[in-house]
């Protein structure tokens, strides 16, 4: 069976409650939710949900990249919104991370996300890398 481990980046922020940036297991590497938060300051980032977007996918980038991987090898995403109003805005941030052969998506709504965030992306990578 495959190692598990722990992945850690100081270029995206420490988790706020009892969980890994992510974990790598063999090629495949999940990570948790990404919120807007500043990795220097632990404070969310902007108040528009293209700021926050552009944050949570840039911090999601930096914990693939202490995996060793990139968002290119992401093949599943999930985001989480506190209004489906936001979504084609979202949508349109996102479009700029994953421009050709996007990953496969889910988008749910929710009450609430931490910290009040507007969005929430996690996201699973594979890669050739183990």
């Amino acid at each position: 069976m495959p190692s598990r481990v722990v992945i850690a980046t100081n270029k995206a922020p420490r988790p706020i409650g009892q969980f890994s940036q992510g974990i790598r297991v063999g090629n495949l590497v999940f990570l948790s939710g990404q919120v807007a938060l500043d990795s220097q300051t632990g404070r969310l980032v902007g108040n528009t949900i293209e700021a926050q977007t552009h944050q949570a996918l840039e911090n999601a980038r930096s914990v693939l990249e202490a995996a060793g991987s990139d968002l290119e090898h992401v093949v599943k995403v999930t985001v989480y919104l506190t209004s489906m109003c936001d979504m084609p805005r979202m949508n349109a941030v996102y479009g700029e991370y994953f421009v050709r052969d996007p990953p496969a998506r889910s988008t749910v709504q929710v009450a609430a996300l931490p910290l009040g965030a507007l969005v929430e992306i996690e996201c699973w990578a594979v890669d050739d890398q183990s």
